[in-house]
């Protein structure tokens, strides 16, 4: 893959051969963002799981203390008295039946995160099509599928993230933007990081996090030293 003049610089900054601590490695992703935009600041985690089997799945949600930097849009499937307080808990859509053939016909999709009552679940489930491949499916794990619709808006709206295996058992999550301070991306760092051990499969055998890299949008990736996080 080629890389701009721009990444190339970036890239000279970082030793691909270190392990950093993570302030170390904090401080490196920062300096190294090249763009001229607030690049976003990712962790991947390659893990130790096999996704291919059940007992070996990871999937959950966890409210960062500094939130992401982004502005996430809420859309809730609910009904009466629970749309009722989906609105006035500050979601930026709410709706029910209506809602399917604007999404499924015509490729509607300006929201971030979909949040649904139980009992909406059946109306949801016709849309696994669009929704699930883009991550976007209501999840009891994630606390996306829940009767307290305040609370679950609430949660992202402050910076809740969700987390999950991809099919390469690796586990892609923002922590913020290179605007943060370093101790507000090392806080949002050190929540993420502890979720994740903490859903750690019991099936899992051997070493866990196989290696966890940190990196901005447009950055070179800084590798941290993972047996220093568990």
């Amino acid at each position: 893959m080629k890389r701009g003049k721009k990444y190339a610089e970036a890239a000279k900054q970082v030793d691909r051969a270190t392990l950093y601590d993570t302030e170390e490695a904090i401080a490196l992703v920062k300096k190294a963002a090249p763009a001229k935009f607030d690049e976003t600041v990712e962790v991947h985690i390659r893990t130790g799981c096999d996704g291919r089997h059940a007992d070996q799945q990871i999937r959950g949600a966890v409210v960062l203390p500094h939130g992401t930097g982004k502005t996430v849009r809420v859309l809730v499937f609910a009904k009466n008295a629970k749309a009722d307080e989906a609105t006035a808990a500050g979601a930026d859509f709410v709706g029910a039946e209506e809602l399917i053939p604007r999404i499924q016909n015509e490729g509607w999709l300006d929201f971030d995160v979909v949040v649904a009552t139980p009992d909406m679940m059946g109306v949801v489930g016709r849309l696994g099509r669009v929704l699930g491949p883009k991550g976007l499916m209501p999840n009891p794990k994630a606390g996306t599928v829940t009767m307290d619709v305040a609370k679950a808006i609430a949660d992202i709206k402050a910076g809740k993230i969700e987390y999950r295996l991809d099919k390469t058992n690796i586990i892609h999550v923002p922590i913020g933007k290179v605007s943060f301070t370093e101790e507000q991306l090392a806080d949002n760092f050190q929540t993420l990081i502890g979720a994740v051990i903490k859903a750690k499969p019991s099936a899992v055998k051997g070493q866990f996090l196989k290696s966890v890299t940190i990196a901005s949008t447009m950055g070179p990736g800084v590798r941290l030293n993972p047996a220093k996080l568990v």
